[in-house]
């Protein structure tokens, strides 16, 4: 579905590695850039072990001029971008109520997450090609009543905002904006994830363990279930491809039934 794109991921991580490997498997040339250059050189061993195009670069996308440096030569290589996907994440206090949460752990991840999504966004922008797609991640915390988590929801919030922004602002030129709204993905809580922590910290402020956390949740959707990262990359492949090109704006709904818009 994407053969002959060009598609650069922002983070290698649970997320941005399993889209990476199935936007190669469908055809794009993949560009990964992140900080942890040990987790972007396995997907694209991944990748390339199973016949796909990909490099990896270490780039901080919370740098502005890396980011726009490391955008510019991609498109000055392939003649242009098509896809983008900002898949970076950060560790981040929850399971804190108002009374008791700092300034500084309740904007972390408002700063992070907005900053990293428009620095991406404005980089990239400007060479992706007509009938592009630019993605965004967010969760279902924009949409739940707290406590607990108050710097996610606003975080997630504003990422839903920027999706409608950026899709009005772009669609003249033919580039559909997308944001993938996913529950809790068990994967992304193994070891090595950035998730991991704070999926620990929250089972641990809840009196009990990981597995069992996320069994409760699971019991809470429509599905009795959690996304897996092959149905999140899955999805993303196909709203990348041109068999989705009348969907732009979208909060793409990926939270089993936990919400239902």
């Amino acid at each position: 579905m994407l053969k002959g794109k060009t598609a650069v991921i922002y983070g290698g991580g649970a997320i941005g590695g399993a889209v990476a490997r199935a936007f190669a498997r469908d055809g794009a040339a993949v560009f990964l850039a992140g900080r942890n250059p040990a987790k972007l050189t396995a997907v694209v061993t991944d990748i390339r072990n199973a016949g796909g195009k990909a490099e990896a670069a270490e780039v901080d996308a919370l740098d502005e001029a890396a980011v726009t440096t490391h955008a510019d030569t991609v498109a000055t290589r392939t003649g242009g971008i098509d896809i983008t996907m900002n898949a970076i994440g950060v560790a981040h206090v929850q399971g804190v109520p108002l009374a008791e949460l700092k300034l500084e752990d309740y904007f972390l991840p408002v700063s992070v997450y907005t900053r990293t999504n428009f620095i991406t966004a404005k980089a990239t922008a400007r060479h992706l090609r007509r009938g592009g797609a630019m993605f965004l991640l967010a969760t279902p915390a924009a949409r739940m009543p707290g406590p607990g988590f108050m710097g996610h929801n606003s975080a997630c919030a504003a990422i839903e905002g920027m999706t409608r922004h950026l899709a009005g602002e772009l669609g003249g030129s033919g580039i559909r904006v997308l944001c993938l709204k996913s529950h809790a993905i068990p994967e992304a809580a193994k070891a090595g994830s950035h998730s991991a922590g704070v999926f620990a910290e929250v089972a641990t402020r809840m009196g009990t363990d990981v597995d069992s956390m996320l069994a409760g949740a699971a019991q809470t959707t429509l599905l009795q279930q959690l996304p897996t990262l092959e149905q999140i990359a899955e999805t993303a492949a196909f709203l990348a491809s041109d068999r989705a090109g009348a969907i732009t704006g979208a909060i793409v709904n990926l939270t089993c039934g936990m919400q239902v818009d």
